[in-house]
């Protein structure tokens, strides 16, 4: 997280080479992402109001095949209209803008009951900045918040971080003011601990943990040792910046930590480069390992930062996250949101979702292009690319074993041809269009994908309708 002051996003990473490596025919890894079970994407609805998440679960995520969803801080924060509000906690009482204690533990039965499991955004790296009464009415000051941290509990550095070359920069200063927990006190663990095991207590499967970048490794690792569950899913936003102290692989002792350089490049692929480069997409290209990375097209930072793509690149966006949940590395988050033109701008009717794709809900984990693919990623889970195809430019195709196959054409004309895939002989379904496609008994198919759109076929989806 980071209030539009000084968005962390905005620092971009030196990757402008790897496009050069990305060429190379290299074996692709296989996606084995460690967040538990065989559903790996998680639609992540940022600022939906728990009643409103606990709708969506039943209604889609669950239908869909999504094995998470993941659900803005839960905890008392700031007043205020603004997003960032959610992201300066007053205390760890679920009492926040989306809903209630009561609510929330409804939102999780409610996914439980439809197949999908709840990841927690954790904010443990600081508390709120400025004095005031938070919106479960706890009045608190900085570095003073009541019946849980004083001023020692908060390190000695009070400035805004200026450098992130130096280490204790990062992690002992403030993140753009805000009062940053001396996380290496066993009191500041104990209460943090106490505070993710309360929302276990809820039965929550997981955590974000927001600014883990700013916490030592060491600590975050102390305060997971201290759960009733050490072994709970955990991933870590750390993100990468060249020639930075503080470095992504330090986080991977810990769980899962968030790849930033696998959508920075995306977005750079998309608009400016080719999609043909994209063949060893991945560890090919030098990201932390496939099993322990969590990717993503773009999140609530980064599409406000514009560091990333976002909503508004249209096709390009789109393609891009159908592209994320074919190809076989890390495991993947589907980011949906809310249309702005102010970055600042809090949600819809504080959180509360009518409908999808009214009052400016964008729901992009329900785009048919998009929903489409998560059952398409978990058909073909455990398979390696095969097949693979490219015309040298912005069209490509390829194949997840016998499992499932899919095209993208970014062209601006239509691509004509017959495509080989190692698919069973038979009819399919193509979930982007709902067409009916042959395959032959050799494993091919003949198709024509439209400028700008994809095609993509699995063996759970052999009959449209």
């Amino acid at each position: 997280m980071a209030p539009t002051a000084m968005p962390r996003t905005a620092r971009r990473t030196l990757a402008a080479a790897l496009a050069l490596v990305a060429a190379a025919t290299v074996a692709t890894p296989e996606a084995r992402a460690s967040a538990p079970g065989d559903k790996d994407v998680t639609a992540v609805l940022f600022e939906w109001n728990y009643s409103s998440v606990a709708r969506e679960c039943k209604d889609t995520l669950g239908p869909a095949g999504y094995g998470y969803v993941q659900v803005s801080p839960p905890q008392e924060h700031i007043r205020g209209p603004q997003w960032w509000t959610s992201y300066q906690p007053v205390g760890y009482r679920i009492a926040g803008r989306l809903g209630d204690r009561a609510a929330f533990a409804g939102m999780v039965a409610a996914c439980h009951g439809a197949g999908v499991k709840v990841v927690v955004d954790a904010v443990v790296n600081h508390m709120a900045a400025a004095p005031g009464t938070g919106t479960g009415g706890t009045s608190y000051t900085k570095y003073d918040y009541p019946g849980l941290y004083k001023d020692g509990d908060f390190h000695g550095c009070r400035t805004p971080i200026a450098d992130y070359t130096s280490r204790n920069d990062v992690q002992n200063c403030e993140l753009v003011r805000l009062a940053d927990l001396d996380t290496g006190s066993d009191r500041v663990r104990t209460a943090l601990a106490r505070y993710l095991d309360d929302l276990l207590s809820l039965g929550v499967d997981g955590f974000r943990v927001d600014a883990a970048k700013h916490i030592p490794t060491e600590d975050l690792a102390a305060v997971k040792a201290k759960l009733s569950k050490p072994d709970v899913y955990w991933k870590q936003e750390t993100i990468f910046g060249a020639g930075e102290a503080v470095q992504p692989q330090e986080y991977l002792r810990n769980g899962d930590v968030q790849e930033f350089r696998y959508a920075r490049d995306l977005r750079r692929v998309f608009l400016g480069e080719r999609l043909a480069y994209l063949r060893n997409y991945g560890e090919g290209w030098g990201y932390l390992p496939s099993s322990q990375a969590s990717v993503f097209v773009d999140n609530h930072d980064t599409e406000r930062g514009g560091d990333t793509l976002s909503y508004k690149d249209g096709a390009a966006y789109t393609l891009a996250n159908v592209f994320m949940l074919a190809w076989p590395y890390g495991s993947p988050d589907v980011h949906s949101g809310y249309e702005f033109t102010d970055r600042d701008a809090g949600p819809p009717r504080d959180g509360a979702v009518g409908a999808c794709w009214q009052d400016g809900w964008k729901c992009q984990h329900k785009w048919p292009e998009i929903r489409g693919m998560v059952a398409f990623r978990n058909a073909v889970r455990g398979t390696a690319v095969t097949d693979w195809w490219d015309n040298g430019y912005q069209a490509i195709a390829f194949g997840r074993g016998d499992k499932g196959y899919t095209a993208l054409n970014h062209e601006t004309f239509a691509i004509s041809r017959t495509f080989q895939t190692s698919l069973p002989a038979g009819d399919y379904c193509d979930v982007q269009s709902g067409r009916r496609v042959p395959v032959d008994a050799d494993g091919r198919f003949t198709a024509t994908v439209a400028p700008n759109t994809a095609l993509a076929l699995h063996v759970g989806a052999r009959t449209c309708g």
